[in-house]
């Protein structure tokens, strides 16, 4: 009956039987399936969730205000679902947090509020005939689940947002590097000589280099920016995978059936990608995942720099350079928080990675058992 059961379905057997493995699988799933929600769970469902209240600065989790809508945005236009969930929804009024209010005769009294400790005079507002109807359309309260941050904006929020940041970083960073890793790899492996020595010292320069230091080197010859974060994280891991399927060809390239490909007359570039390469997918998915990890890391260092996403685009390494000032003090959570969903992110990858070594068996880089 083994032999019956397919190649997939015994390493996916395989896979199963590692529960942290599956339970990291799962943790990254939940994150791709909030990442890709966006801004249709994040209670500040603005562009960036970059509503301010600069009152509400660093307030602990759970807090809940009262608010009096003061104005409408007369530029306001309602986007559609997809558009919605992509790129957020612009405000359509402006708040005020308050304290308490009442109502004497054809005014309402307000109380805004400006600290805990603190006290606001009164203020007014000509109310319309019919205030019970104002008074429903235009109050409303917020619980802030995670705290606010040192701008009064929703942290639960920032961080979601933060998910697509890490996420879509790793995925093409490790898109970037397989391209060239696996290119690179497999030409030094199936040529050899001339090829395999160039390609080698190439990867002997760039892996002396401090990864995070090549990073910032890229980044300052491409620019400061989120899109510029893909390329050059995913220049500087793409040694790895290189290695790894150099010496996996160089293995597979004198097996018989790459023999035999070779006796037919088939051209290299099929008898690579047809049969050398499919045959070493199991070792390549590993090192695809450790270096999803690696990516993320990267992202988030270089955002704590100051050379990735830039403000107010919710990053999680940005996020600890804004509130790391506040871990000495009562508000460590900001810089927390953020430094909890990197670890977990990071070690699900991990799991994830040991997980893919048992299940296709590979014991270490370039060998297969």
């Amino acid at each position: 009956m083994e032999e019956s059961v397919s190649p997939s379905k015994r390493i996916w057997g395989r896979f199963k039987r590692n529960k942290p493995a599956v339970g990291g699988l799962i943790f990254i799933l939940l994150l791709l399936v909030m990442g890709l929600l966006g801004y249709l769970i994040t209670p500040d469902q603005t562009p960036m969730a970059n509503t301010m209240h600069l009152q509400l600065s660093n307030k602990k989790p759970g807090r809940s205000f009262q608010f009096l809508i003061i104005s409408q945005n007369p530029a306001f236009r309602k986007v559609n679902f997809l558009e919605k969930m992509l790129y957020g929804q612009e405000a359509e009024f402006k708040s005020i947090p308050i304290t308490g209010y009442r109502i004497s005769g054809n005014q309402l009294w307000i109380k805004e509020y400006i600290g805990d400790d603190e006290e606001a005079a009164e203020s007014s507002i000509l109310l319309p005939a019919k205030h019970q109807s104002y008074l429903k359309q235009h109050l409303y309260q917020q619980t802030f689940w995670l705290g606010t941050d040192g701008y009064g904006r929703d942290l639960l929020s920032r961080l979601i947002l933060g998910i697509r940041v890490s996420l879509s970083v790793g995925l093409l960073a490790v898109l970037i590097s397989m391209s060239i890793g696996l290119s690179l790899g497999a030409m030094a492996g199936y040529f050899g000589g001339l090829t395999d020595s160039a390609v080698s010292w190439l990867m002997n320069v760039i892996w002396s280099l401090p990864s995070l230091l090549l990073v910032i080197a890229i980044s300052f010859a491409l620019g400061k920016g989120f899109w510029q974060i893909f390329i050059a994280v995913g220049l500087s891991t793409w040694v790895d995978v290189s290695r790894l399927v150099r010496g996996q060809v160089m293995a597979l390239k004198e097996a018989e059936f790459v023999e035999a490909a070779r006796a037919l007359g088939f051209p290299t570039f099929r008898i690579l990608t047809r049969h050398i390469l499919p045959n070493i997918a199991g070792p390549v998915l590993v090192i695809a995942s450790a270096n999803f990890a690696s990516a993320i890391l990267l992202e988030t260092g270089l955002s704590f720099l100051g050379f990735g996403a830039q403000p107010p685009m919710a990053s999680w390494g940005g996020m600890i350079k804004e509130n790391y000032g506040y871990i000495v003090m009562d508000a460590a959570y900001l810089a927390i928080l953020p430094g909890m969903a990197i670890m977990l992110t990071v070690y699900a990858f991990n799991l994830m990675a040991i997980g893919l070594s048992d299940a296709f068996k590979v014991k270490s880089p370039g060998t297969l058992v």
